[in-house]
This record gives structure tokens, sequence and C-alpha cells, in this order.
């Protein structure tokens, strides 16, 4: 019997996910969600390329869960994703009612827990979602370093 993927393995895919965000230039952030085992959905930032704001690899994860799930509830899903989701995120995959979420890389500046404590009688997540960060912390956070590093340098030339 085969032991299904851990959350490292599939951090690993969320993190191809990202490289093809580098790829385009786009902040290096991917995402993936799992059901019973199994990829349903893949995303990665196309905020540059959409011209979109609202264009996170989560946003583009989600839509693709549910269009192949054909319904917008993904409460047995869990979502693994390159960087702490934003609160926009997380408000979004508060209403999907996503099982569970996985991060690699925390984001002290933007990343939805640091607006979680200031307000802790609300839920930006939804109260059933269970929470795991920190999965390949190292590698996720280096791929945004990296990009950022570039950026400014370019900024520098």
């Amino acid at each position: 019997m085969l032991t299904p993927p851990n959350d490292e393995q599939f951090m690993r895919m969320a993190i191809r996910e990202a490289e093809k965000a580098l790829d385009q230039d786009e902040i290096p952030v991917g995402a993936i969600i799992v059901a019973k085992g199994q990829v349903i959905a893949r995303g990665h930032n196309l905020t540059e390329r959409l011209h979109d704001f609202t264009a996170h690899a989560e946003m583009q994860a989600f839509t693709a869960a549910s269009e192949f799930l054909g319904g917008k509830f993904l409460d047995q899903c869990t979502l693994y994703v390159t960087l702490e989701p934003c609160p926009m995120c997380a408000g979004a995959a508060f209403w999907t009612r996503i099982g569970r979420v996985v991060f690699g890389a925390y984001d002290e500046k933007r990343g939805y827990q640091r607006f979680q404590s200031k307000m802790p009688d609300e839920h930006v997540l939804h109260p059933r979602t269970a929470v795991k960060g920190g999965v390949l912390e190292e590698e996720c956070a280096e791929l945004l370093k990296e990009f950022f590093q570039k950026k400014r340098q370019q900024r520098l030339n």
C-alpha cells in the first residue's frame, strides 16, 4: 500500500508553482490544493501578467479547485502555499471553508496572523480550519529573498 505524501512533499509541489511565478517575473508564491491525497488545483501569482491585485496564488488555486469539484466549499481540502496568506486570501479561504492551510514562510508584514492578533474575537480563517506554518520555511523564504534582492539591484542599475 502506498504511503500518502506528507506536508513536505506537497509543499515541494507548491514551491514548483512559485518557481513558475519567478520565471514570469512575478512574486514567487505558489499554491496547490489537495483532496483525498490528490492534487486538484495549482496556482501561482499572476498579478503582473493579469494586471490584477487579486490574482494571488491562493485565489488562482481556489478557483481551480472549486471548478474541479463543481462546488464552492473546500472543507475536505488542504491548501499548501509557500507564503503565509494575506488577509484577502485568508478571507477567501474563510468563505471556501477550507479544511486545512499549510504554509511555508511567515509574512511578518502582511500575513493574516498579524491582523488576526489585532482582532482576537474575529476569525480571519474559518474557525474549523486547521493551520500549520513553517513547512520548508527556509526554501520558501529564500525564493522571495532572491526575487526582491534582484528587483532592488535592477532599480539601482
